[in-house]
This record gives structure tokens, sequence and C-alpha cells, in this order.
């Protein structure tokens, strides 16, 4: 009796289309992947139009400026910038120990010159430095985490400076550094 040798099918192996298939799967997985980023980065309308004219609408044509006197006008607005805050905050270690940190904050103060007060801002720019410093020194490290944190840190550094001022006339705070060490 002839033993026959059985070798690994050809069934194992994919064919040449088999691969052509799992490529063009691939390609596709990866089309609907940038796709998806696209829209989640820039929304699905405007990525409507990227995908239509191949750039993205701030590209192809500039703003259109507000007129003066336009309603929702943002006229006379002005920037103050602080100097470099230092402090110390508190931290806890994973041991659960207290220990101290440095906090390091380079800010700046948009205001409408136009809305009453707004003259106070820079008379009481010491006053408004010193209320960030005494609220600073009550953080600890945990309530800056995320966004949410920047988000509550520029939201109490905005009311301080709208209590000091005793005025709307500060709009924004705008924040070019914050450094924990």
């Amino acid at each position: 009796m002839a033993s026959t040798a059985t070798s690994a099918p050809d069934s194992a192996r994919p064919s040449p289309m088999g691969r052509i298939l799992r490529g063009l799967g691939l390609l596709v997985l990866c089309a609907a992947a940038l796709a998806g980023g696209l829209v989640a980065a820039t929304g699905p309308e405007e990525a409507l139009q990227i995908l239509r004219t191949g750039m993205s609408p701030e590209a192809r044509e500039p703003a259109p400026e507000t007129a003066p006197n336009a309603p929702g006008a943002r006229t006379g607005l002005a920037v103050t910038p602080f100097k470099e805050i230092i402090v110390n905050i508190t931290a806890t270690t994973m041991s659960g120990r207290q220990t101290s940190r440095f906090l390091k904050l380079n800010i700046a103060l948009v205001y409408d010159a136009a809305l009453p007060g707004a003259d106070l801002i820079e008379d009481r720019k010491l006053f408004i430095r010193d209320s960030y410093q005494d609220y600073l020194r009550l953080l600890s490290d945990t309530d800056l985490h995320g966004s949410i944190g920047l988000a509550n840190l520029k939201a109490e550094l905005l009311r301080r400076t709208r209590a000091i001022t005793d005025s709307e006339a500060p709009q924004e705070l705008l924040i070019a550094d914050l450094v924990i060490q």
C-alpha cells in the first residue's frame, strides 16, 4: 500500500482574491475612521464642506467683520496681562500624606472698556492680583485637574475680578501658562 504524504492544503493559504478583499476591507475601515475623526473634530456641516471643496470655510474666504454698531458687535475690548503668579498649593501623595507644590500661573484679563467700571480695572489691578493669590493658595492639585478644573478656576477668578471692580466690564480670563510642580 502506498502512503500519501499530506501537505498543507491550498485552502489554508489565502487566495490572491482573498488578499485583495482583505486589503480593501482594511482601506474602507481606515477611511471610515478618518471620516469619523474629521466629523468629531469639525462638526458634521463643516466636515461636509471640507469634503466637497477640499478646504475649510476659513481658508476659502475671510471672516466677515462685524460692523461697530451692529447687534452683538464687541467693540472696545482691552486686554491687560498680570505678572506671573507663583503660590504654594497642597497636594496629597499616594500614601495619603499632605505635601506642598508650586502653582505657576500667567493670565491676562479681557475687559470691555466701554462698560462702566472699566476705568477701575487698571487702578485696582494690585487688589485683583492679591485676591487671585488668596484664592489660589486655598486650592489643592486635584482642584485643577481636567477641563472642569480649568473652567472652575477661570470662573472663580472672573467672579473675584468683577467683585473688586464692582463692574461687569471684566469679560474673560485668558490663561497662558498653568504649571503645577
